[in-house]
């Protein structure tokens, strides 16, 4: 492996899928001198992220266990994992890319994986419900990413698993998500989501605190309807409100808890208060 300049430094970060999220950490890190590399599953997308200044490499999954065991970010001490399930695009091997990276990871000096998981997984679900609450995995959807999360949390290193709510921030304004439409369903469902700068929070207390591990939801502690609040995000851009179905009421859905982040993180939330900083948002 040729890894980074200067890599096996103690800090040193490995981002496999650098997205919208990961690119936003990669540049957070690199502000604060860690040495960074990321993965791509396109050459162009690898030579726009290297173009940037990001340390990058093509990395396809699932791959053949030998050549995976030769890729440069294995030289790095900890991996953040943002690669998404795809489950509304029909894939399912999910799981078997996580634990092949699980598997490789063993094998190197990576000290720590940190999953950026779903919190999808407590589809299925009524009320609050918390990391331990327990799953409806005869929901198929439900148990690949189920599948995948206990491979990280199995490392034999240390681990983390983030279940992150419906990511917002710089290009996703939730304005623009129902903006006009018609008949929508459950106005009365509570709203789980999460600013891109709260979760780029939580993962970086991830990093820095090398011994915090287990499961940690990350959600803002936004309690407004589900139509309150579009329509209000709607409202923030100037554009058309979404109706919503009036004879649809009394469903609140689940109601995601945030606090164990908060309390053994020791992590504030930046925006708590979504409405708030929708009403402040200029994007």
């Amino acid at each position: 492996m040729s890894g980074l300049a200067g890599d096996n430094t103690a800090n040193s970060v490995g981002i496999i899928g650098c997205g919208w999220l990961g690119m936003a950490l990669a540049t957070q890190l690199m502000k604060e001198n860690i040495p960074v590399m990321a993965t791509t599953t396109r050459e162009e997308k690898a030579a726009e992220l290297n173009q940037a200044g990001i340390n990058s490499r093509v990395l396809q999954l699932p791959q053949v266990p030998s050549l995976l065991r030769e890729h440069d970010i294995f030289s790095c001490r900890q991996l953040v994992i943002c690669i998404t399930p795809q489950l509304k695009k029909g894939r399912v091997d999910y799981p078997e890319k996580i634990a092949q990276l699980v598997a490789v990871a063993e094998k190197n000096d990576v000290e720590k994986i940190i999953l950026l998981s779903t919190s999808s997984v407590y589809n299925g679900l009524e009320g609050e419900v918390f990391e331990q609450t327990e799953l409806d995995i005869s929901a198929n959807k439900v148990a690949i990413v189920a599948q995948a999360e206990q491979s990280v949390l199995n490392f034999n290193g240390l681990s983390a698993v983030i279940r992150l709510s419906g990511l917002i921030g710089p290009a996703r304004h939730p304005g623009r998500f129902l903006a006009g439409k018609k008949d929508l369903a459950n106005p009365d469902a509570a709203v789980n989501l999460i600013h891109q700068t709260d979760a780029l929070g939580l993962i970086s207390c991830l990093l820095k605190q090398k011994q915090a591990q287990g499961i940690f939801n990350g959600v803002a502690n936004t309690r407004v309807s589900r139509q309150q609040f579009y329509q209000q995000a709607a409202l923030a851009l100037a554009l058309p409100e979404p109706v919503f179905n009036e004879q649809d009421r009394g469903i609140t859905g689940k109601v995601i808890n945030g606090d164990k982040g908060r309390r053994e993180l020791s992590y504030q939330y930046r925006y708590d208060d979504l409405v708030l900083w929708m009403k402040n948002s200029e994007n």
